[in-house]
């Protein structure tokens, strides 16, 4: 007799967060060997699997705090819109993804208007870094957690918050990747000090990013030639900030190649010998293929007021997963081009620095490593609740 589909209510408003459903729900169908039906929130992923948003993903994508502050009216009423749809639904499991602070209060109106429906969390909230009291508040109406840094499970238990499982991180396996990592391993050392040298320029993916770090770093390159260095600079970004990317860069004395294809970008970090970037997802990209860095950022308005309550030791997730000092990281004021330039120096030429980085991204890849898929760990706790 053939089972009924599995009903699988989703909330993903992220683009990333979309790909980690699309990866889970690929897995839910081969090991439960149903077919599974979606309903919810997603993106183009996820859409290619079935799913019919209840609305635009892209209304939730939102980042930084004073975003949400400035949409917040909007973005309660989605909220309750979305928590009435999935309960009336009655799915057999509800998984929110990532955006937090919409798709946690989702989860807690769900449980309180059907408290039968399993609720499982993909990507932890970075609780290990600030407002570590949410820990303790998703523990009612989060089931459990899966966990994309290693250390998070360990986290949770220690602020009293739902169980958490460690299910790897997408990156291990992503063919582009594994494609740079390749070409850095097996690629020539970087070339003898007066040689040409490629260097990644990655200002971030949002335009307060790109406004607030591009200029310092123009002028870092600009310092990096004064001091003689022949340099080959590389922008890879997305088309959301392309514009102001051309605009800015197009008044520099060297101009970036810019490049906007995914592909191209990976063949980039293959040859690059070292990266300028913005604080973010991208710095643990670069630590799995093996390219050298330094991590910029300048914090927003509300941000820096509400600084004091960080309480993580570094914003690098190679730093935090390697559990040592591996990139060094400027951030505000400390964002200076002469220190910047000096210390890709480092980077840029065959030394201990240069060294001392690649030691840590081994053992930064050595923490990630999972015996099986993302995907299949992330569906094989999903199921396990369905099933209870």
């Amino acid at each position: 007799m053939t089972q009924p589909p599995l009903k699988i209510a989703i909330v993903a408003g992220e683009e990333s967060g979309d790909l980690l459903g699309a990866d889970l729900v690929r897995a839910l169908r081969q090991m439960s060997g149903r077919d599974v039906r979606l309903v919810g929130v997603g993106g183009r992923h996820l859409k290619e699997l079935g799913l019919s948003p209840l609305f635009n993903a892209g209304e939730i994508a939102l980042m930084g705090l004073s975003a949400i502050l400035r949409d917040l009216p909007r973005l309660i009423r989605r909220i309750g819109e979305t928590a009435r749809f999935v309960s009336a639904e009655k799915p057999d499991c509800l998984i929110t993804i990532d955006s937090p602070d919409f798709s946690l209060r989702v989860a807690r109106k769900v449980r309180a208007l059907a408290p039968d429906i399993p609720i499982v969390h993909y990507v932890c909230p970075s609780v290990w870094a600030w407002r570590p009291g949410r820990a303790k508040a998703m523990r009612p109406h989060v089931d459990e957690v899966l966990c994309i840094l290693p250390f998070e499970p360990k986290e949770l238990a220690r602020l009293d918050g739902p169980p958490g499982t460690y299910v790897g991180h997408r990156l291990i396996s992503d063919p582009g990747v594994l494609i740079a990592a390749a070409m850095q391993e097996h690629g020539s050392d970087p070339a003898e000090q007066g040689g040409e040298k490629t260097l990644l320029l990655l200002p971030g993916s949002r335009r307060s990013e790109v406004r607030a770090l591009l200029g310092p770093f123009g002028e870092t390159v600009s310092i990096l030639k004064a001091r003689g260095h022949r340099l080959r600079l590389l922008l890879p970004t997305v088309p959301n900030v392309a514009d102001m990317v051309t605009s800015i860069t197009g008044q520099w004395p060297d101009k970036p190649e810019i490049i906007l294809d995914a592909q191209k970008k990976w063949q980039a970090f293959g040859e690059a010998d070292a990266a300028l970037i913005a604080s973010g997802t991208v710095s643990l990209e670069l630590a799995l293929s093996g390219v050298p860095m330094m991590s910029c950022y300048k914090l927003d308005a509300v941000m820096r007021m509400a600084q004091r309550l960080i309480t993580v030791w570094s914003a690098s997730l190679p730093n935090l997963v390697a559990d040592r000092t591996v990139v060094i990281e400027a951030y505000n004021e400390y964002v200076r081009p002469q220190w910047m330039a000096r210390h890709l120096e480092g980077l840029l030429t065959d030394s201990a620095l240069r060294q001392w980085q690649k030691d840590g991204f081994a053992e930064v890849r050595r923490r990630f490593a999972t015996e099986r898929p993302s995907g299949e760990l992330a569906a094989q706790v999903v199921l396990r609740h369905i099933r209870k």
